[in-house]
């Protein structure tokens, strides 16, 4: 009971110290332990406080806050890259093993790719887990990028089918979330959970943050982080 004491203080201190170097959208709730941000309190054309933006393949990555008919958003606006190139925005000030997380996006263009997702147990651009929405191919598929080689992961129960299906994206907003415990993480889609996924390749606390995939232009909102 003692040492679980000294683990959530510990923690709390280490938030609260998250949230004064965050940023001014960053929006907490009653809990320390849950955070999100709308970007509205963000500067247009800059990375949010508190981001970096990272890439990984031949092309360039550009990440910023825009303006949107429903306030600002954060935004991949690269439009020319080639097929097996990615995009990340990552934010540098949390590094957490067990999480949720969550984030509302909309595709805008694409011809090679489109939508995007969340990552987690970040190490750098070539190792970490993502799952991500794609409009063109109307599924959603969990990942694992191990030394800078992508690999879909199978689902419980029911194997490799990379990921599963779901009803026609669009242009719509969308909410992706993941849950991720352990070795075990859950994925839902509008609410709706669709699939898990047990891996071990990734078992130590990283970053978090956001992910498109070649010429992805995509708008990103709310995005949502519960340490578990």
């Amino acid at each position: 009971m003692k040492k679980q004491t000294r683990t959530n203080t510990a923690l709390s201190v280490t938030l609260v110290a998250f949230f004064l170097l965050s940023g001014c959208s960053m929006i907490t709730t009653n809990k320390l332990s849950q955070m999100s941000w709308d970007f509205d309190g963000e500067v247009s054309e800059n990375l949010p406080v508190g981001w970096s933006q990272h890439k990984l393949g031949e092309g360039t990555t550009s990440w910023a806050v825009q303006e949107s008919d429903s306030g600002k958003v954060f935004a991949q606006l690269t439009s020319k890259n080639p097929s097996m190139h990615f995009n990340l925005a990552v934010h540098d000030k949390l590094h957490v093993k067990d999480v949720t997380l969550s984030v509302r996006l909309r595709r805008v263009s694409g011809k090679r790719d489109q939508g995007g997702g969340l990552i987690w147990r970040y190490l750098n651009e070539r190792n970490y887990y993502v799952v991500r929405a794609n409009p063109l191919e109307d599924n959603v598929v969990l990942y694992k990028m191990e030394e800078g080689i992508r690999t879909d992961l199978p689902l419980v129960n029911a194997g490799r089918t990379y990921g599963t299906k779901v009803d026609k994206l669009g242009s719509n907003w969308h909410a992706l979330k993941l849950r991720a415990i352990d070795d075990e993480f859950t994925v839902y889609l509008d609410e709706k959970e669709l699939f898990r996924v047990r891996d071990k390749t990734f078992t130590e606390e990283g970053r978090v943050g956001l992910w498109t995939k070649a010429d992805a232009v995509t708008l990103f909102d709310d995005f949502f982080i519960q340490i578990n």
